[in-house]
């Protein structure tokens, strides 16, 4: 079950955190793994940790955010099966401390990057009889979380473009899902904490990590199976539905 030989993956932002999960596991299930990432040698070492196993992968340094560069890496690619739009940043700020500029910045990675990457693959899966994408939205597009006034609406928009392509490319055998995890353990999250709370590392850990109602933080890996699975064949009744991975938090933490 969940076979990904002879599939072409597209994965953005795979140089680390549930990029990388996703990456190494989808290689490992059989598939010829892109990764799209602007840190190149994050991408690299990815590369080299496929290889080592026997998996076929390739990086491709490019910034999501820039259209002609997208559609240069796409068009160098040639067929693709599968796109997973995981490439991301995040912000910390309520809507009177998120500047034009804050604003500006997350739109044009996660937003704007989303849409290039999706306006690449699209005609190419049309062309070959269809293809499987997932964009990685987050519990922000669905609860109101504190201070992330500007990645929440990044992630609001994921998720209505989720349901547009799914809906508007049905006919051409696209399918199209989105993942919404809560807190995720990263080296995002530990560099965060560590620029933050300097000193108060466990402390601020052990807090984040009990915001969830299950008690700890998700783990990338996690995260990758549930994207393995919504793109593989076994789910392939499955479109146009938002997938929360999030140890309880939308609909038990009250």
């Amino acid at each position: 079950m969940f076979s990904l030989v002879n599939k072409i993956a597209v994965i953005t932002g795979g140089g680390s955190g549930i990029g990388r999960a996703i990456a190494l596991l989808f290689a490992q299930q059989g598939a010829t793994v892109h990764i799209i990432e602007l840190n190149a040698d994050a991408a690299s070492g990815v590369v080299e940790e496929i290889s080592a196993t026997g998996g076929k992968a390739e990086a491709h340094a490019a910034n999501v955010a820039d259209q002609q560069a997208v559609l240069a890496v796409f068009d160098k690619i040639g067929k693709v099966d599968i796109l997973v739009n995981n490439a991301g940043i995040a912000h910390v700020g309520s809507l009177l401390n998120t500047s034009e500029a804050d604003l500006d910045r997350i739109y044009n990675v996660n937003v704007k990057g989303a849409y290039n990457c999706l306006f690449a693959a699209v005609p190419g899966m049309k062309l070959h009889g269809g293809g499987v994408i997932l964009n990685m939205a987050s519990i922000a597009a669905q609860v109101g979380i504190t201070d992330r006034f500007a990645y929440s609406m990044s992630k609001g928009a994921i998720f209505a473009m989720t349901l547009s392509v799914a809906r508007d490319y049905m006919a051409d055998n696209i399918r199209c899902n989105s993942i919404s995890p809560a807190r995720v353990h990263t080296p995002f999250v530990d560099g965060f904490i560590a620029k933050n709370y300097p000193g108060r590392e466990d402390e601020i850990f052990e807090k984040l990590s009990k915001s969830q109602p299950i008690g700890r933080m998700g783990k990338p890996d996690e995260v990758a199976s549930l994207a393995l699975y919504l793109c593989s064949d076994e789910a392939g009744f499955i479109t146009g539905t938002d997938y929360p991975i999030d140890g309880g938090f939308i609909t038990l933490n009250n």
